[in-house]
């Protein structure tokens, strides 16, 4: 995220980390990056460096960040979890419906976000096996997904209003004229979305905790061995959430991981990222807003997935 939260400063995430954590922040800086979190870096008054995370709060969230804790706790060193509050809580609350999440702030380097290297791929597939597998530790816990596409009701709901100007803001007519372009394809897409979900269904007993975006941005390179960031997308899901990024990731050649992955179930997640941000962006094009780096790049990442 390149802007910084509407109606959010520092001074709520000082008070809210010394409420929380007694952290007398020394240094607040707002790191750009990311999706869907806000970011800083916080030195406090003793020199120490802490990565603070702020999202929107709801169960889910605090679950999440519950069950990323638990798999470290449970033996999982490659797990980055957060750090608890005075109270043992995962999050504190934040002004206008935010929390904030706070988490070492480790000697790293992440990737980028695409296809992982070649030379990269036996590794995470071992470290998402030892996940897979650690899904008793935490079966009553993680969230589970019920495979429905976020934000489908406002895409579909944005597919049947392309007959009209969209005012907006300023990005809002170039993003439906390139909805009106695609409606068919994404129409298309959606419907394969249905039929691969309704087998996926089916699955059920072999689901297991998943990251959900394990790919090389969510990878921390440390002198100790590779981390995974990011929980806020854990799941109880099939494992092919997590194993198609490692295997047909959005245009990358197909790679054999010598595992019994299911087609259908790796079809789906491919097919679903690419949706939920076609819908993600089409939201943020449709409803009001302002010309800044947000808005900017949502219509340069729509434009990417349809033309």
């Amino acid at each position: 995220m390149r802007e910084r939260p509407v109606g959010l400063d520092e001074g709520d995430l000082s008070a809210a980390l010394a409420a929380g954590w007694a952290i007398e922040a020394a240094a607040i800086d707002y790191l750009p990056v990311g999706a869907g979190s806000f970011h800083w870096s916080v030195t406090d008054d003793h020199g120490r460096s802490w990565f603070v995370k702020v999202d929107r709060d709801g169960p889910d969230l605090r679950r999440s960040f519950a069950t990323a804790l638990a798999l470290h706790r449970a033996g999982l060193d490659v797990v980055v979890a957060p750090v608890p509050t005075l109270d043992d809580a995962i999050v504190h609350p934040l002004p206008r419906g935010y929390a904030v999440t706070v988490f070492p702030l480790l000697d790293g380097t992440p990737g980028d976000f695409g296809p992982h290297h070649p030379e990269d791929i036996p590794e995470i597939s071992g470290i998402l096996t030892a996940l897979h597998r650690a899904t008793p530790a935490v079966a009553d816990l993680a969230p589970r997904t019920d495979l429905r596409l976020p934000g489908r009701h406002d895409l579909e709901a944005a597919l049947s209003d392309l007959d009209r100007p969209w005012t907006s803001g300023p990005h809002a007519e170039p993003a439906r004229a390139l909805l009106h372009r695609h409606a068919t394809r994404i129409q298309d897409w959606l419907a394969e979305f249905d039929r691969l979900t309704e087998a996926v269904r089916a699955t059920t007993p072999t689901w297991v905790v998943t990251h959900g975006e394990p790919h090389p941005g969510n990878v921390l390179r440390t002198p100790a061995g590779p981390r995974l960031i990011d929980w806020t997308t854990v799941r109880i899901a099939p494992p092919e959430r997590d194993f198609w990024m490692l295997t047909t990731m959005l245009g990358a050649e197909p790679v054999d991981l010598g595992l019994p992955l299911s087609p259908t179930a790796t079809a789906l997640y491919r097919r679903a990222w690419i949706l939920a941000d076609v819908a993600a962006f089409t939201t943020d094009l449709r409803t009001p807003h302002r010309d800044d780096a947000d808005t900017a790049a949502a219509l340069t990442y729509l434009t990417g997935y349809l033309d």
